[in-house]
């Protein structure tokens, strides 16, 4: 009987490939409990979880487990392997576009333009559009992406400074030397947003230059590895890449203790700072906007628009019942995530009750204007980050060199243009 019900459900399930509502498995036609899995980077302690369980007693006949996988190059790897060799995966989420665009080439996304009664542009604004592949949705972009410098407000006052509104690197720079004690540094960075910088000005000037050429020698990823590499070697504001990569640096920890007291980061720094068991502190949270290379405020870019992109896998016999969660997860059911930082995009979203998930009772521990300001009021508009994965991957074995101090600047920068310019005429 059990074999009966699974031949039945793959033959409803291959047999249409093009993500509509007809592709639904048997057991969601006959009344049995549909199973699904959810894949996420977000350990499930941190929201995820707590999503789950309200939809699974709200919907009996659609449960959901949630599968977290790390996301970084390996948890990635994971899931594409997942997906790839037919494992359960009917949603996941996707973080970059990068990453999204591959399984979008290799057919693990299904096309969601077939789901006519959800209205993704309507829902999540005109940043909603920076996901779109070849003018298609391939998911829902779920979240406000924020980035931001977190600062030890106390630290800052004993220093008389006072909290950003709107800086560049060399003024951060200054800020890390006032606020460094000692041997300690006075900035560190989690290595996700790392290059945020430079990608926040090729976004606007191009990756390419006119002639189809790499831009990677543009005069501001120039300033930015000098800027970098001056606060780890003669500032020692902030630690030798190196160091960091190869101790594997816990930087949350570090800022959370009191130990290091900037940190450029993302909002699900909130996952950690609202832990205080894990990491109890005596201080108040700041938040400043990330710093601009360029004098020019008026076009400054920052990274940020929508995140959390959640995908249907093209395969899932349950796509019907995956679609029908992502709306409800989309609108709403989601507010637990903004415990860990991750703040509902949908306009149909209690912003509210996201708002009081995500401070809890811990809100007296924060500045709350500078928060407000980073997440609602600063105006510098978001970009997406759309470089592919290979431009990633070269770019940053070779500044890897540079901050090691094993090339130097103009060698790093002339390598990173002859494998950009390699990788363009193969990718052609």
């Amino acid at each position: 009987m059990v074999s009966l019900v699974l031949v039945v459900g793959m033959i409803a399930g291959c047999s249409n490939d093009s993500g509509s509502n007809a592709q639904t498995g048997a057991s969601e036609n006959s009344g049995d409990t549909v199973k699904l899995k959810m894949w996420g980077g977000v350990p499930p302690e941190a929201g995820p979880q707590a999503v789950i369980d309200v939809w699974n007693k709200e919907h009996p006949e659609t449960q959901i487990e949630y599968v977290r996988f790390v996301n970084d190059d390996e948890g990635n790897l994971k899931l594409d392997t997942a997906i790839m060799t037919g494992q359960d995966v009917d949603l996941f989420v996707n973080y970059t576009i990068s990453h999204t665009a591959k399984r979008v080439a290799s057919g693990a996304a299904a096309d969601l333009s077939s789901f006519t009664d959800y209205n993704i542009d309507e829902k999540m604004g005109t940043d909603a559009a920076g996901w779109k592949i070849d003018g298609k949705y391939y998911g829902v972009p779920t979240t406000k992406s924020t980035y931001f410098v977190a600062l030890n407000k106390d630290a800052l006052d004993a220093a008389n400074l006072p909290v950003p509104k709107d800086w560049t690197w060399d003024e951060m720079r200054e800020y890390a030397k006032k606020l460094k004690k000692d041997t300690g540094y006075g900035f560190i960075q989690n290595t996700e947003p790392f290059v945020d910088s430079i990608d926040s000005v090729l976004s606007q000037e191009g990756y390419t230059k006119a002639d189809g050429t790499s831009n990677l020698d543009h005069p501001m990823v120039r300033k930015w590895m000098e800027t970098l590499n001056a606060m780890m070697v003669e500032d020692k504001t902030t630690p030798p890449l190196g160091e960091q990569l190869t101790s594997k640096m816990p930087v949350e920890q570090m800022f959370l203790s009191g130990e290091v007291p900037m940190l450029n980061i993302g909002a699900w720094l909130l996952r950690s700072s609202n832990n205080f068991t894990d990491y109890p502190r005596d201080f108040k949270i700041a938040f400043a906007p990330v710093p601009r290379l360029s004098e020019d405020k008026d076009s400054y870019v920052t990274r940020g628009g929508l995140g959390d992109y959640i995908s249907i896998n093209a395969k899932s016999k349950h796509q019907e019942a995956a679609w029908e969660f992502l709306k409800w997860y989309a609108d709403g059911g989601m507010a637990p995530m903004a415990e860990g930082g991750r703040f509902p995009a949908s306009k149909d979203a209690d912003q509210d009750k996201a708002l009081e998930s995500m401070l809890g009772d811990k809100k007296d521990t924060y500045d709350l204007e500078s928060l407000m300001y980073v997440m609602f009021d600063y105006k510098a508009p978001t970009y997406v980050r759309t470089v592919p994965q290979e431009v990633m991957d070269l770019r940053a074995q070779e500044y890897e060199k540079y901050f090691l101090g094993a090339q130097d600047l103009n060698t790093t920068i002339s390598a990173m243009v002859t494998r950009h310019n390699e990788y363009l005429k193969t990718a052609k």
